[in-house]
């Protein structure tokens, strides 16, 4: 069967089992949504998360698993040592990956309200 074929034969197949199609994606999404809520709770999913969101806001960094070790190692403000915590909602002693929004370049690991005061 030539490429062209293969198309026209897949067209047709759409056109024809189109509902059957449209089932088939809402359950696939639908079990790929449940299999993301359950990774994202394990210790993968959240350190693939963090560093994904790192990356998102600019942050630069040669070795990202180092610099995940590094901020959950890290129990205390490295600028006014109170006790770091790891909150749902941002408190003001929740850890912070502090970095510069210019170049990207890590400069600490802080606290919230010591992040909110850098800048």
């Amino acid at each position: 069967m030539t490429p062209e074929e293969r198309r026209e034969y897949n067209r047709k197949y759409r056109e024809k089992n189109r509902e059957k199609l449209k089932e088939y994606d809402k359950k696939r999404y639908e079990e790929r949504k449940k299999y993301q809520k359950e990774y994202n709770q394990t210790p993968a999913g959240k350190k693939s998360h963090r560093i994904r969101n790192w990356k998102f806001i600019g942050v630069i960094h040669d070795n990202f698993d180092e610099l995940y070790e590094r901020y959950l190692n890290t129990e205390l403000c490295e600028l006014c040592n109170i006790k770091l915590t790891e909150d749902k909602v941002n408190t003001k002693t929740t850890r912070c990956l502090d970095h510069d929004h210019n170049t990207g370049e890590v400069r600490n690991i802080v606290c919230n309200s010591c992040n909110i005061k850098r800048g």
